[in-house]
This record gives structure tokens, C-alpha cells and sequence, in this order.
């Protein structure tokens, strides 16, 4: 499949319960969403360019959803046929300005902040089995598996599509598991989902 073209970019925040707490933060009592600019998106290869403004600049290994078809209004039982494909993301954010900042624009949105791999489409990838991992430099940093997610794939496009329509090739970043940490200048940060594929990216500073 060719690199996404997302009309939006949805984004759930607090969706695995170590990583809320390792933040500081309790887990939702429904899915917390934000958005990230399709002008954020960069593919394989792509340097993740850290701004000058932010002092602490952390990557997030997630599963992506791609949207296959119009979405309104999906009941959690018929979520899975609205995927037409997942792929490893990564969310990148500043986490001074999160920390300061009331909305999380600013902190997610910077250019090169959404780093995404090739799509796989969905029947070929074995759902019981679906996990992320991020390493750096080589190093495993995260490991979550679907299952400890807060809010499963099924349940958090219903509650996406009951507030906004989803439109085929939009993208839906799941949430991270524990282990954020900073990146630096010259690391080489890789978010792989398991059965479907990973992205990697050199970091620069800008």
C-alpha cells in the first residue's frame, strides 16, 4: 500500500494504564482524544527534527488504524470492518510544552511529530497477536500488547465516530504503552507492531 494521505489525524491519549501513571495522570473514563496536523506525518527514513523551543522531546510507539470506509455513528461490534489497515506510528511530543501547555496542539503538532510506516491491510494481520515495541539505537524502550490497552480498537472507533464522521485513509494513533523517554541528536528511533512492520527515524535537532 502507498504512504497515507489522512484528511485527519485522531489520536488517544491515557489508553494503557502504566503509561498514565508513569505521567502522572489517571486513566479516562472514556477515550481521550486529540489531534496531530497531517502536516506532522513523515515516513521511513525521514529525520524527526526536535525544535529549538522544547528541552525534552519523547517518542510514543503506537498501532495505527487506517479507515477504510465512511465511519458515523459505529457500534464497537462492527469496528473491525471499518479498518482497512494498520501501521506502527510514532507520536512524537514535546513533553515540556505538554506539561505546560492546557491543550496539547503545540506539544504534538510540530512538524516530522508523526512518523508512520507502510500500511498493512488488516486481513493479513493476525489480530490476537497485535503488540508494539520501540527501541532506540537498538535498545527495546516500550513493549505493549493490544490486549492491555485501556480502550480496545473496536471501542475507541465507536467513540470517535459518534463525535466526528471518519473518512477512508483517515488515522487513528491507539495510544502508548509505558517507557517514554527523550530523545537526543543522532538517536535512530524505530516503533515496530508486530505481523505488520515498523518505521525508523534518525532524530536531528533543528
Amino acid at each position: 500500500m502507498k504512504q497515507i494521505s489522512p484528511s485527519k489525524i485522531v489520536c488517544v491519549g491515557r489508553n494503557y494504564a502504566k503509561h498514565a501513571a508513569e505521567l502522572g495522570g489517571e486513566v479516562p473514563d472514556e477515550p481521550l482524544i486529540f489531534f496531530k496536523p497531517p502536516s506532522s506525518l513523515i515516513g521511513e527514513g525521514e529525520p524527526i527534527v526536535m525544535p529549538p523551543i522544547s528541552k525534552r522531546v519523547d517518542f510514543e510507539g503506537e498501532i495505527g488504524v487506517l479507515i477504510g470506509k465512511r465511519a458515523r455513528k459505529v457500534s464497537a461490534s462492527e469496528g473491525w470492518s471499518y479498518v482497512e489497515a494498520l501501521v506502527p506510528v510514532n507520536d512524537v511530543t514535546a513533553r515540556d510544552l505538554q506539561n505546560i501547555d492546557d491543550q496539547w496542539a503545540r506539544a504534538k503538532g510540530f512538524d516530522t511529530f508523526c512518523a508512520v510506516g507502510v500500511p498493512v491491510p488488516l486481513k493479513q494481520v493476525d489480530r490476537s497477536s497485535l503488540a508494539v515495541v520501540t527501541r532506540v539505537n537498538g535498545i527495546i524502550k516500550q513493549e505493549g500488547d493490544a490486549a492491555d490497552m485501556v480502550f480496545d480498537i473496536p471501542t475507541i472507533i465507536e467513540y470517535i465516530s459518534s463525535i466526528m464522521t471518519l473518512e477512508p485513509g483517515d488515522l487513528v494513533a491507539t495510544g502508548t504503552p509505558d517507557g517514554v523517554a527523550p530523545l537526543k541528536d543522532g538517536d535512530v528511533v524505530e516503533i515496530e507492531v508486530a505481523g505488520v512492520g515498523s518505521v525508523r527515524n534518525p532524530v536531528i535537532q533543528g
